[in-house]
């Protein structure tokens, strides 16, 4: 494909992300447009500051209309060493549910979020390598272990046997007595 310039690349950029299927990385819209991975940083960033609502995973960009039709959320807080995410992660996915994303509480910039947006086990091991490729820490280690992750699911059922694999596993923070 030619290269594409300026407002008209971003709006292309935008179907492309809108009618994709998978998330895409900022390597192949970059290919795809024949520009930088640089330049498409910045052209996510303007159609962000537009109001589009378009957001970086670890898997690539992409587009939230809003959650899937019929799906409820639920927030869940909680407690695990980072070495366990991986198997944290799995317990979510494997009981159907999408882990949308992460939040801890820093004491300097209050709520931190990040979205995770995995669903399968294939989507945990494209995270954690993404993870391991970059070097990058853990959003828990900022808070000795303890966040909530946002999580959806079709039903009730599927984001109770979630709560319930998490509180089986040791992963789910609870009240005490």
């Amino acid at each position: 494909m030619k290269k594409l310039y300026g407002e008209d690349r971003r709006q292309i950029l935008l179907e492309k992300i809108k009618t994709s299927s998978n998330p895409l990385t900022g390597s192949e819209l970059a290919a795809f447009a024949s520009v930088s991975r640089q330049v498409i940083v910045s052209d996510m960033t303007l159609l962000k500051a537009k109001g589009e609502p378009i957001i970086a995973t670890s898997q690539g960009y992409l587009y939230m209309n809003s959650q899937a039709a019929g799906d409820i959320s639920r927030s869940i807080a909680c407690l695990h060493k980072k070495e366990d995410t991986e198997r944290e992660l799995k317990v979510l996915v494997n009981a159907g549910v999408t882990v949308k994303d992460v939040t801890v509480e820093h004491p300097v910039y209050g709520e931190l979020t990040a979205g995770i947006h995995v669903s399968s086990e294939q989507d945990v091991e494209r995270f954690m390598q993404r993870v391991r490729d970059t070097g990058a820490s853990y959003l828990l280690e900022l808070t000795g272990g303890y966040h909530l992750h946002t999580i959806t699911a079709p039903n009730v059922a599927m984001l109770e046997e979630a709560i319930r694999a998490m509180r089986e596993n040791g992963f789910l923070l609870e009240e005490s007595e």
